[in-house]
Parts: C-alpha cells; structure tokens; sequence
C-alpha cells in the first residue's frame, strides 16, 4: 500500500545487555528468592549450603546469537571471570568473537558444554521453539537458563518440566508467551524461574532516545524526506 515503515534499532542494546545480566545474576545467585526469606521470616541463624547458587568465576557461557545484544552481554560478563564463551547462530561470525575469544559450535554442544546460556537471537521460523525439551535435557542440572530475546524462541512446557524436575538450575526471563503472562501460569509457582515484565529497554535515557527517533522518523516521513532509520521494504 505505500506505507513507509520506521524503527528504532542500536538504542536498546546496552539496555538490554544490562538487564540480561541482571537477570542472570538474580536466577544464579536466587535473589528473589533470598529477598523473599528476608520478608517471611525464613532469614534465621547462619547456615552453610542456605540460599547458595551458582558464580560466573571459571564458567562457561553459551550466547545463543552473537549479534549486537550478544556482544554487549558477552562484554560485559567477561570482567566476572568466565572461563570461556560458546556461542551458536546462522553462522560463525570470526572478527567479532575473537574480542571474547568464543567458540562457535553446534547448538547441541553449547547446551552441553554451558554452565549459563544466554538467548539474544532473532525470532525467525528457524529459532521458534528452539529451545525445547531435547535441548533442555542436554543442559547440566547446575546450568542457568536466561532468555531476554521472545518468548517464542522457547517452549515453555519444556522449561517448566526442566526446571520443576531438576533438569536445570534456575532460569531467568524477560519474554514470555503470551505477554502479559497469565498470573497464574505455571512458570510463576516456581522458585527458581525469575520473570520480569519485558523491561529490556526501561531505561529513561533509552526510552527517551527511542522517542525521539521514533518522532523524527515521523516528521521525516511526513515531509517525504528519507527517515533517520526507514525499513527498506
């Protein structure tokens, strides 16, 4: 019909990457679950094993897409002393990886091999699902699932049998289907599944930056002038 499209793409990426690792941080180190204690009266005298999880020291991380969020994630993990990144996608992306000296392999290995998994990739017809029950079933039982892309790149019957049986550790997620997520979904019983409302970007500077882009694309637009970022369709 002749409609032109704008967007708003590189203003989320730090955000995001921020937000994917302090959902990490929170489903390894369970703090929802150790603030929780705090309040119902659960915090008593000291205990050796009470409310431990799992560290970033000498881990594996597995980013499922090395694009811009990936990298950002990557970036900013590697000063916690992670051992080694993994990282799968279309392809090997050499030049990039090098800063961070990851590996590309198969999805298999990554779920293998990864004490932590980060999904940052595209929801295409390809990665819909992905991450499933065979997948699952190839994580360790110590590993961290954390998922900041679209729900849909994730079976979430699957995620909720692996973490209800032990199969993993904990997960982390910014996504969902459907969003809002019904209060009474099964994932929300769980103690080790941390969900946040889709707050990526909620930032005030980049929600204020996606504004501005979004209004000078419109004005761009509306005088038939090429837009700051237009999608060539």
């Amino acid at each position: 019909r002749g409609i032109r499209v704008g967007y708003t793409p590189d203003v989320l990426t730090d955000a995001t990457a921020e937000l994917s690792v302090a959902l990490l941080l929170s489903a390894c180190r369970r703090l929802p679950e150790a603030a929780e204690q705090v309040k119902s009266g659960g915090w008593t005298t000291w205990k050796p094993l009470w409310m431990c999880g799992y560290g970033l020291s000498d881990s594996t991380v597995g980013i499922i897409g090395l694009g811009r969020i990936g990298q950002a994630v990557a970036r900013r993990l590697k000063p916690f002393g992670v051992r080694k990144f993994l990282y799968t996608g279309s392809g090997p992306k050499p030049e990039i990886a090098a800063e961070f000296g990851a590996e590309f392999v198969p999805l298999t290995r990554l779920a293998e091999e990864s004490d932590f998994v980060v999904v940052t990739c595209a929801l295409t017809p390809a990665t819909q699902g992905m991450c499933n029950k065979d997948f699952f079933g190839r994580m360790k039982k110590t590993s961290v699932f954390v998922n900041t892309s679209r729900g849909a790149v994730v079976n979430q019957e699957d995620l909720y049998d692996a973490l209800a049986h032990g199969q993993i550790a904990a997960a982390g997620l910014d996504v969902t289907t459907p969003e809002p997520l019904p209060t009474d979904h099964p994932l929300l019983s769980l103690k080790n599944c941390v969900i946040l409302p889709h707050i990526g970007s909620a930032t005030y500077a980049t929600r204020s930056t996606m504004a501005v882009l979004a209004a000078n694309n419109l004005l761009a637009g509306l005088r038939g002038e090429p837009m700051p970022h237009e999608l060539k369709l």
